[in-house]
């Protein structure tokens, strides 16, 4: 499949990998994460590259999930057995989510998320899953899964990235996380100026990639390594299972008739919380 949305970009041995829908605030569909996938993993499995850059084209990171664009509604035909209880249990854990989330989390070579503006629940993710954050002074993290009837997105590492009771804090008010504050927390690694992030990016990258591959390889290995021992895997995933108790549809399979009822009430839920607090995707 020919890339779409996903740039691939490759300066000596670094590569960047952009999501590029910035009209759209760079909102990842399943055609988005299919292509990041790729990516990644052509990045990861060529030799010649280190470091990999992750970021998202235009003023922001990226805002989250794709929640109806015509282009993501065009989709939903190819798949319908999501549209059944079991369906979407075997797509969240299977696919798009945890798993993928995961092997994101585990290339043999350092990630780097490059993040600007808005970094937004589905975003977060994908930004969580990379080694380190690099944020401009404008950037703000948020997941507003709570106010919408949810418990958190999908790959939640909230309580590792802003500490137990920071995280509650969060997703009880929505309120965002900026720049500064996800640095204290340890979520980010530099703060930076705007006009200065990809340049400062650059940089550290290519410091990185002084090193043999190799080293990168096993140190991260063992970092990772250690952190699962100490429950980072398992306690991903004991939190994953509660967003998947809501997001599966508990109550059994839904009548067509349930599923639009199910989506109305969704939705009534997402424009009356819009109305209040509009979404920056807005």
């Amino acid at each position: 499949m020919v890339a779409k949305h996903v740039l691939y970009e490759q300066d000596g041995e670094i590569v960047t990998v952009t999501i590029n829908r910035p009209k759209l605030r760079n909102v990842i569909s399943r055609r988005v994460y299919v292509e990041l996938d790729a990516a990644l993993a052509r990045a990861d499995d060529d030799d010649g590259v280190k470091v990999i850059i992750v970021t998202g084209a235009g003023d922001h990171f990226g805002g989250g999930h794709d929640l109806g664009t015509k282009e993501m509604q065009e989709e939903l035909p190819e798949y319908p057995r999501d549209m059944t209880r079991m369906g979407r249990v075997k797509s969240m854990d299977r696919g798009v989510y945890w798993r993928m989330h995961d092997r994101w989390r585990n290339i043999g070579k350092p990630t780097i998320a490059m993040v600007q503006g808005y970094c937004i629940m589905g975003s977060w993710m994908l930004a969580a899953a990379c080694d380190i954050i690099v944020a401009s002074e404008d950037a703000k993290f948020a997941d507003r899964s709570v106010r919408w009837g949810g418990a958190h997105h999908e790959y939640p590492t909230h309580f590792l990235d802003l500490g137990i009771r920071r995280a509650k804090e969060h997703l009880w008010t929505g309120d965002f996380v900026d720049a500064y504050e996800a640095q204290r927390a340890g979520l980010v690694s530099r703060v930076v100026p705007r006009e200065k992030l990809r340049e400062s990016t650059m940089w550290l990258a290519r410091r990185i990639a002084l090193n043999d591959l190799l080293g990168l390889k096993l140190s991260k290995m063992s970092i990772n390594q250690a952190a699962d021992i100490l429950g980072h895997s398992a306690a991903v995933r004991a939190s994953g299972n509660f967003w998947l108790i809501g997001g599966s549809g508990a109550g059994g399979e839904l009548s067509p008739g349930e599923r639009v009822a199910w989506s109305k009430l969704q939705n009534e839920r997402f424009d009356a919380q819009a109305k209040e607090d509009p979404p920056p995707w807005m």
